[in-house]
């Protein structure tokens, strides 16, 4: 999260550990908090603890790097509003279940980039995906960059921010969903696997890709053969073409 490709553009920012304070109480959904190395005193630790009891994303930074967003008098705090209002993943799935429908859920697991992760949700509302889960720490900023790139899927399609990944995706296994991992290190091609009946995609960042615990939850691990010099795809690519196989009718 310290690279500039995640540092939240296109966003106002909302400063001043007050200002950030009605934020939080006015139920609005925080992208995360940059809070100045060192902070102390009774104000700030009454206004940490509250940021920790919402399980607002949060981050230590220079004071160099809070004036570079503002010259204003932030006391130390910056805070991000997201762009849109983010889901309960485990209200989504019951939700589906009652309504008869076949749940189709899409996890990143450190997916970082900002563009990529709109290109991820375009890509995803037109497959019919039900919602999109993220962690709260690692992930990219849900600002306004991302909502362009998406062409407004963003505000169409569930968003859904978890603190454990591994233990939600483990969530999703036992409500009945297949887990199925996209991964260099796949024992099937993707184009073999059985994706029929409840089904949730986890993809990685290029560079770690998915993280072990969350492969060990895998119900499938599938790759994409690479028949060229460069040994990975774009993850947005690589996503369109994992949820469109998975859309296919089951071979016989």
């Amino acid at each position: 999260m310290h690279n500039q490709r995640n540092k939240p553009t296109g966003d106002k920012p909302v400063f001043g550990i007050r200002a950030v304070e009605e934020a939080i109480d006015a139920g609005k959904d925080i992208d995360k908090v940059l809070i100045k190395k060192g902070l102390q005193g009774d104000l700030f630790r009454e206004f940490f603890k509250k940021v920790k009891e919402h399980d607002i994303p949060f981050q230590f930074v220079p004071v160099e790097k809070l004036n570079r967003i503002t010259r204003k008098n932030h006391q130390g705090v910056i805070a991000f509003i997201s762009s849109i209002t983010f889901h309960n993943i485990e209200q989504i799935i019951p939700t589906l279940y009652e309504e008869g429908k076949e749940p189709f859920i899409l996890v990143l697991d450190g997916v970082t980039d900002i563009r990529n992760f709109g290109a991820i949700a375009r890509t995803a509302e037109c497959a019919g995906v039900n919602a999109i889960v993220v962690p709260a720490k690692g992930g990219a900023a849900v600002n306004a960059d991302a909502i362009k790139t998406s062409a407004g899927a963003l505000h169409l399609i569930p968003v859904c921010r978890v603190n454990d990944l591994s233990r939600t995706v483990r969530y999703l296994k036992e409500s009945g969903i297949k887990i199925v991992a996209a991964t260099e290190k796949g024992a099937d091609d993707y184009h073999e696997a059985d994706y029929s009946g409840p089904k949730c995609l986890v993809m990685g960042a290029e560079d770690k890709g998915i993280s072990h615990e969350i492969l060990d939850i895998a119900d499938i691990r599938s790759k994409i053969p690479l028949k060229g010099q460069i040994r990975s795809l774009n993850v947005s690519v690589a996503t369109g073409i994992m949820l469109y196989e998975m859309l296919k009718l089951p071979k016989k």
